[in-house]
């Protein structure tokens, strides 16, 4: 069996009397879309700052490729191939969609500070930021500063943005918000092909897309992960549905 590419093992962080993240463990295994579900302040924000490395652990250990990452920094760890897209844009608002996705891969060739060099004229960079960006589905939108697209295509750039990086895993938090039904479709059918090129921790509230592509689900309430396993199990657990799921019914 292969080796999880990201591996929690017991991890626990408190902010006061308040335990947000008690005592986590949950693997990334190659090729998989690993879904973390639960309710608001079930604890999954903090859980994807401590894997990026925006917060640091109280106890437990968070490997990734073998390699304890606990108390690196986040460009650290995404310099070991660690992609991230989160709720909160890390975008510069006034650059063009292609020029987000230059940069990325001016930090990937080592020079992620070049700004002075003629970039928009580089074959190198312009090449692969177009083809970056037609994956994504915004090909059409690359003259766009990312201030002007609208929060859905903000959310395909982020992934863009990411995919510059050529990771070795996806962590992505909330990507289907703010999008319409077709947008939640295609990108739906985009991420299920894009676990063939790195595995996937997903966190996502549309539970359409969750039942639709996760291999594995990680249940968090109260900081605490109450169920775990593929999707029919989780669909069946009666304290998922009355921690989460019911939750979402009765809304």
């Amino acid at each position: 069996m292969a080796e999880p590419v990201l591996d929690l093992r017991g991890v626990s962080k408190s902010f006061g009397a308040l335990r947000a993240t008690d005592n986590v463990s949950l693997t990334l295994k190659p090729g998989e879309i690993h879904a973390l579900i639960g309710p608001n302040g079930a604890g999954k924000s903090t859980l994807m700052a401590l894997i990026s490395g925006k917060l640091p652990p109280d106890s437990g250990s968070i490997h990734f490729r073998g390699q304890d990452i606990s108390r690196l920094s986040v460009a650290q760890r995404a310099r070991l191939g660690l992609g991230r897209s989160f709720q909160i844009s890390s975008l510069i608002p006034e650059y063009s969609a292609r020029r987000n996705v230059m940069l990325a891969l001016q930090a990937r060739q080592g020079h992620p500070y070049r700004f002075l060099w003629p970039v928009m004229r580089d074959r190198g960079l312009m090449d692969p930021a177009r083809e970056v960006l037609r994956r994504v589905g915004l090909e059409g939108r690359a003259s766009v500063p990312s201030a002007e697209l609208s929060h859905g295509e903000r959310r395909l750039l982020e992934i863009a943005v990411a995919l510059a990086l050529e990771p070795r895993a996806f962590l992505l938090d909330e990507p289907m918000a703010g999008m319409g039904t077709d947008g939640a479709r295609r990108l739906t059918a985009f991420l299920d092909k894009l676990r063939a090129e790195a595995p996937i921790l997903l966190v996502e509230h549309d539970m359409d897309a969750v039942f639709a592509l996760a291999d594995r689900v990680s249940v968090l309430a109260g900081g605490r992960i109450i169920a775990a396993g593929p999707v029919a199990e989780i669909r069946a657990n009666a304290e998922v549905r009355r921690a989460y799921l019911g939750e979402e019914e009765g809304a």
